[in-house]
């Protein structure tokens, strides 16, 4: 297997990599005025991904899509990745084949090589996934950075992949358009890039586990609370409002800004949505309140979407 994947990340280009698979390390150029970036991710069968509902392809295009949108969350460029993969013993060769042609065709776009990792067998599929990237020294967008009284924006859709999802639960074959951020979700790297260039951000994260789950994320680095209101909060088609708050693996990114800067509404071609404002952290009020179209506010539940589980539960 090892010397299938040699001859696919071959095919796949250098890029900023000097010697990459057939030595002990990989050997990458880092340019001295930039910091380095680095996410490990798993995705392993049956937590992350079925393989009667996901193709080879869209696992590996959702394996690495994940590290992807780790670096984007920091303003970062990618710069390599690293795959570690252990598969069971019957597994047929096409699967693995497939998957590290989703994997490849989502590096090749970004121009990052599968610069080295590991093959082991394993009762069932697991890939751990390394992904290297850069960003200007001292400019990486930190969770903690959020000031009260600065606005809360998300780029794209919220709820879609959890919708999906849910149908898939349900017996129910999804819409192809519809299913597409599911199995093969965007990550950001343009988007988050052009946050950092303007100097619009002042605290981002992914939407990996739930804009519930992650906005408190921020609030609790950046000692700051929330409010969002539930009508400006931009769902996904086929989804509602709770799996907008909780569903989670959108990849889309939820950042923070001055309220004296001018965000567009349009950034790299995606859609950037004005949802909320920090405030001072309070002893008494809640992490995250959320207010509804008659003015009404209540507290938001952290809770994310716990993937293959029977329920929609806190992970």
């Amino acid at each position: 297997m090892i010397e299938r994947i040699r001859w696919l990340a071959k095919k796949n280009g250098r890029g900023t990599l000097i010697h990459g698979i057939g030595d002990d390390c990989a050997i990458l150029h880092v340019p001295r005025s930039r910091q380095l970036l680095a996410t490990t991710d798993l995705s392993i069968e049956d937590v992350h991904f079925r393989r009667k509902w996901h193709s080879a392809r869209s696992v590996g295009h959702r394996c690495l899509a994940r590290g992807l949108s780790d670096i984007a969350a920091m303003g970062g460029e990618p710069l390599a990745c690293f795959l570690s993969l252990g598969v069971p013993p019957r597994l047929r060769q096409k699967w693995v084949d497939e998957f590290l042609r989703g994997l490849l065709a989502l590096a090749h776009r970004f121009k990052i090589p599968l610069a080295g990792g590991d093959t082991s067998s394993a009762q069932k599929i697991t890939a751990d996934i390394l992904v290297l990237g850069t960003v200007p020294r001292g400019k990486a967008l930190l969770r903690s950075g959020a000031r009260p009284d600065d606005r809360i924006y998300v780029t794209g859709k919220l709820g879609g992949s959890a919708a999906v999802l849910k149908r898939l639960y349900a017996g129910e074959k999804p819409d192809a358009a519809k299913a597409r951020s599911h199995f093969y979700p965007e990550p950001r790297i343009e988007l988050a890039r052009r946050l950092r260039e303007l100097k619009l951000a002042t605290a981002m994260i992914d939407l990996s586990d739930g804009l519930s789950v992650d906005l408190a994320h921020i609030c609790q680095e950046s000692r700051v609370s929330a409010v969002i209101e539930a009508k400006a909060i931009p769902i996904a088609s086929g989804a509602m409002l709770d799996l907008a708050l909780h569903g989670g693996e959108d990849y889309e990114l939820l950042f923070t800004a001055s309220a004296k800067a001018e965000v567009p509404a349009e950034i790299a071609g995606v859609r950037v949505t004005h949802i909320g404002n920090t405030l001072p952290r309070s002893s008494r009020a809640s992490l995250i309140q959320i207010r509804d179209a008659m003015g009404h506010t209540k507290p938001v539940e952290q809770a994310g979407w716990q993937h293959f589980a029977k329920n929609i539960t806190s992970r």
